[in-house]
């Protein structure tokens, strides 16, 4: 999980690559399950929830598969992760079921744009709030007007980031900014009408986080975690199969719940020296069980 190649582990200990990875195997499968994990131990979430996917390189596929996990804001703890063939709804019909299965308390999900998320989430979930990311979002109209490369629609943008997504407007002011951008920006352009458009249909899931608290705009704590993974996925080059896939995922998952912080910054700064497990863990409950953990001083 460290990303140790088998041979270096296997010079340490004496044994061939391939010993090594069958203990490797025979270990990983010992493991809890994660969502089993969460369902048993954990309870204490915030319920703000950055849900993305990471594609994953298995055989038999022709291309890339997603994994699709979350991060629980407030604790960084992971409470779900799935591999799917597809980011389809079927998908997020499974991630949101088994959410509302272990009675995660979900008050709102930060996620990108994607429409087969929409539906099973106000499925299982129907009080709950969806923010779109606002990186993501931002950048996408950034690129539609290819404004690295070109002058012609910078006031534009710039007119939009300053009176629609300035943190520190009030959403009246957003609303009159959405106007303001509207009559003096557009100059006849339907490309500038859409995206206006577009941000307006898009209102309140565009800034759904200023309804809670501590609520982030952004995917960016998810991917953090996302480089780390795909560190470690460059490491293993790809699956055998979806069963192995999913064997691995599960042990990363396990690893990073049982892994402590080390370099976390305000406002999360007292996070250094824990474990992710331990934020959202069951004060009442003993210490699972998990092959190679020992219980931390709580």
């Amino acid at each position: 999980m460290d990303g140790d190649p088998f041979r270096s582990l296997g010079n340490a200990q004496g044994l061939s690559g391939v010993q090594v990875y069958r203990r490797v195997v025979a270990e990983c499968t010992l493991l809890p399950n994660n969502t089993e994990l969460s369902k048993e131990y954990s309870t204490r979430w915030s319920g703000i929830l950055n849900v993305d996917g990471k594609y994953v390189k298995v055989k038999g596929y022709e291309k890339k598969i997603p994994f699709i996990w979350c991060v629980d804001f407030l604790t960084h703890d992971f409470p779900v992760g799935i591999l799917a063939e597809s980011e389809s709804s079927a998908a997020f019909e499974k991630l949101f079921s088994v959410l509302k299965e272990m009675k995660y308390p979900l008050r709102i999900v930060i996620a990108d744009d994607v429409e087969a998320l929409k539906r099973p989430l106000f499925k299982y979930f129907p009080k709950a709030k969806l923010q779109l990311c606002h990186v993501h979002y931002i950048e996408n109209i950034r690129q539609l007007l290819h404004i690295r490369t070109q002058k012609k629609y910078h006031h534009f943008f710039n007119s939009l980031v300053l009176h629609v997504f300035t943190d520190s407007l009030t959403r009246t002011e957003r609303e009159e900014g959405i106007d303001h951008v509207f009559t003096n920006r557009l100059n006849n352009d339907q490309l500038l009408l859409d995206i206006i458009q577009d941000v307006a249909k898009k209102f309140d899931r565009l800034f759904a986080y200023t309804t809670i608290e501590d609520c982030p705009k952004t995917n960016n704590l998810i991917e953090c975690f996302n480089s780390h993974l795909n560190g470690r996925l460059k490491t293993v080059k790809g699956f055998q199969s979806f069963d192995s896939a999913e064997l691995w995922l599960n042990a990363y998952l396990i690893r990073r719940r049982t892994k402590p912080f080390t370099d976390c910054n305000a406002p999360f700064k007292h996070f250094n020296g824990k474990m992710p497990l331990q934020n959202s863990i069951d004060l009442s409950k003993h210490w699972p069980h998990i092959l190679g953990i020992q219980e931390p001083d709580m």
